[in-house]
């Protein structure tokens, strides 16, 4: 195992940004749930003592004997904003004289990169090429992205959670966030930067990049294995398999969410709760696609004259 090369990928100054969004984004996932923890805690007391809840504030953490009831934007705000002016100034002046900017030749037909990799930010988009068409990873699935977190004001019927932060009253729509952002997002950029290596292959952390490398994986597409040969057969198969996919997990989803989140259910109309589900079990089908990629060497599900699923 070499960790020097580790290091070296580590403490790239294109590599530097990720390395600080790591530790930052568990201290602020912990800080939130502490929050959520304590307001849970004091709702569950209040709901169970009516007389204290008719009394007793509204928040965990009140306002003490001694502090001013009214916080004036002079200088309680502008004062704590131009000292985190000054402290994010101070940072980036170190950071732009400690590490060089990540700045190449230009560039050569003749010689290029091995790996050429994106930018830390569209690390997640390179990865999705692996398993998906190009056109469905550059331009389809960012596009339901988009749409996506554009539908959530629309779609999300929970009048619980404005304003403060709470774990149980939310459940679903913060496990839905974490597993998005976090374990699909965060993790892809997370293998972009620090597993995939010399000719986009698997590496893993410690190990050496070794541009000599071969690998033989034969992928195979998932109506070979079912000896299916003909075009017009694997569009059907594939076409069955996808909507299968939507139809039983729909309902597995339908079932947990109605059993789980009974007045949200009944608040949605039925094109809000189609949305949530098309694209909740899109997102879900994303990490199975690459489960069967890297697991069992499936290139693709559904294949068509079109596109390859």
């Amino acid at each position: 195992m070499d960790w020097r090369q580790l290091w070296e990928i580590m403490s790239a100054p294109d590599n530097v940004p990720i390395i600080a969004l790591i530790p930052l984004l568990a201290f602020y996932v912990f800080l939130a749930w502490r929050q959520a923890r304590a307001n849970d805690l004091l709702i569950e007391q209040l709901e169970g003592n009516a007389a204290l809840a008719k009394t007793h504030h509204r928040k965990a953490w009140p306002f003490k004997p001694g502090w001013q009831k009214e916080v004036h934007v002079w200088p309680f705000l502008l004062r704590v904003e131009f000292l985190a002016a000054i402290i994010v100034t101070i940072i980036l002046m170190v950071w732009s004289i400690t590490l060089n900017a990540p700045l190449e030749e230009p560039a050569n037909p003749n010689l290029t990169m091995n790996p050429a990799k994106a930018p830390w930010y569209f690390l997640g988009l390179q990865e999705m090429l692996v398993y998906f068409d190009p056109w469905i990873a550059g331009v389809v699935m960012p596009t339901l992205i988009i749409i996506g977190l554009m539908v959530i004001p629309y779609v999300d019927t929970n009048p619980l959670g404005a304003g403060y932060y709470t774990w149980k009253q939310r459940k679903f729509e913060i496990s839905g966030f974490l597993f998005g952002f976090i374990v699909l997002w965060v993790s892809m950029i997370t293998i972009g930067t620090f597993i995939r290596g010399p000719g986009w292959q698997w590496f893993w952390p410690g190990q050496t990049w070794d541009h000599n490398r071969l690998i033989y994986e034969v992928n195979r597409d998932l109506p070979d294995i079912f000896g299916i040969t003909s075009n017009l057969g694997k569009g059907i198969f594939g076409a069955i398999v996808v909507g299968g996919f939507f139809v039983l997990g729909g309902f597995i989803v339908h079932a947990l969410y109605r059993r789980y989140n009974p007045k949200n259910y009944q608040r949605k109309s039925l094109l809000q709760y189609s949305m949530l589900m098309f694209f909740f079990l899109t997102m879900i089908a994303l990490p199975i696609k690459m489960l069967l990629r890297l697991l069992f060497h499936i290139k693709y599900v559904w294949i068509t004259p079109w596109f390859n699923v």
